[in-house]
């Protein structure tokens, strides 16, 4: 049929054939054991994970997500986070430069968690503030969502990242305002060292 393939008896590739389906069956019949005995585990040890505990923790760090610091010479603001209750937590911001062309940042962020896992917490944030760069003046108000993680051994740093929607007045230069997407790494969106 094929050159340079030898060709196998009916008899012969029948056997084959059941020896493999054999021994395949016999390998999916273990596996699956094996598959159900870890999701199993998996199952119970799941109502233990637990959103990391953040009521009453105060967490400082930086923030450099608003306008100003994509302006001339932007600096990032520093950030004070505090957990108010078991999923929300409220956040302030200030930053500044002090120089012939100043920026500056002032804001308050809200976020409620909407998905806890152990080690991240998933959630919504809304956030508004003052913001200034090359001697203008403006607010910003953002939303959307974002996750803060931990690495496990390294409990007390969060690293942040968010994704949303912000409307600003600083950058059209008119005093109107800009709508704009966003999204933020840990680099812009924090990270926090948790008292």
């Amino acid at each position: 049929m094929y050159e340079g393939i030898p060709q196998l008896s009916k008899k012969t590739s029948k056997n084959v054939l059941n020896s493999l389906g054999y021994a395949t069956l016999k390998l999916m019949k273990r596996s699956g054991l094996r598959l159900r005995v870890f999701i199993s585990l998996v199952l119970l040890m799941a109502p233990c994970a637990e959103a990391k505990e953040l009521v009453g923790r105060l967490g400082l760090g930086y923030n450099a997500q608003f306008a100003n610091t994509q302006q001339v010479n932007g600096v990032p603001a520093i950030s004070i986070k505090y957990g108010v209750a078991p999923r929300a937590m409220i956040e302030a911001i200030g930053g500044f430069y002090s120089g012939s062309n100043g920026t500056g940042v002032a804001a308050l962020k809200y976020m409620y968690t909407v998905h806890a896992e152990s080690y991240a917490n998933f959630y919504f944030l809304f956030g508004g503030g003052y913001v200034s760069a090359n001697h203008q003046n403006g607010t910003e108000f953002v939303g959307g969502l974002g996750c803060e993680f931990f690495i496990p051994g390294v409990d007390s740093v969060g690293l942040s990242f968010e994704t949303g929607m912000s409307i600003e007045s600083l950058t059209s230069g008119t005093g109107s305002f800009v709508l704009k997407t966003f999204g933020v790494s840990f680099i812009n969106a924090g990270m926090h060292f948790y008292f």
